[in-house]
Formats: C-alpha cells, sequence, structure tokens
C-alpha cells in the first residue's frame, strides 16, 4: 500500500487534493472588495494618481537565441552523457550528435545581423 502512495499519479493527486483543502479552508480570510467603493480595482497603484497603463512590448530578440543555446547544450549533454561506455556504436553516434549540435551552434551565433 504505501508504495502505491509514492507512484507519482497517487503523490500528484494527494498534494492536490490537500492544495484544493488548504485553499477552500483559507478562503474565508482572503481579502474581498466591497462592491460600493470608487475607483478601478484591477489597476496597479500609482501613488493615488489615475495614470494609463503602459503599453510595454518586450523584445525578445536577444532572448531566444540563448534560450536555444541552453537547450541545444543541456540536451547535447544528456545525450552524450548517458551513451554507455561499452556499446562503440551508440558513441559514434553521440559524436555525430555533438558535432551536428556545434555545427547548429555556429549557425545560431555565427549569422551578421
Amino acid at each position: 500500500m504505501n508504495e502505491l502512495l509514492l507512484a507519482p499519479p497517487a503523490a500528484f493527486l494527494i498534494v492536490l487534493a490537500v492544495s484544493l483543502g488548504l485553499s477552500y479552508l483559507s478562503a474565508p480570510l482572503a481579502f474581498k472588495r466591497k462592491a460600493g467603493l470608487p475607483g478601478p480595482s484591477l489597476d496597479s497603484y500609482a501613488c493615488g494618481e489615475e495614470v494609463p497603463p503602459p503599453r510595454v512590448q518586450p523584445d525578445y530578440s536577444q532572448f531566444f537565441p540563448f534560450a536555444f543555446f541552453f537547450t541545444i547544450l543541456h540536451v547535447v549533454a544528456l545525450m552524450v552523457t548517458t551513451v554507455p561506455a561499452a556499446a562503440a556504436g551508440s558513441l559514434v553516434i553521440a559524436v555525430v550528435y555533438l558535432l551536428g549540435a556545434v555545427f547548429g551552434l555556429f549557425l545560431l551565433f555565427g549569422r551578421n545581423n
């Protein structure tokens, strides 16, 4: 029975049930806005002034190359380190995979912007 409770799906359901139970029991303690109060409730606080929300459009052009770099290197590290040392054929595949990743990184960062 203990092994069944430690299985990932069962553990997830147990933690989910406990979390929902705590959320339900603590709901009366949560802050509730009174219906008749003036003022917008979802705007950010700006020292008592009514300021229009800023239109922010983040630029992810510098983020994506580093995200791809991080992903490629971690997948390569996983692939290369999990190859059994005794399997010579698998080692060749891992080295080819590593060379392909290095080539991909050169393509990713080698282009001129």
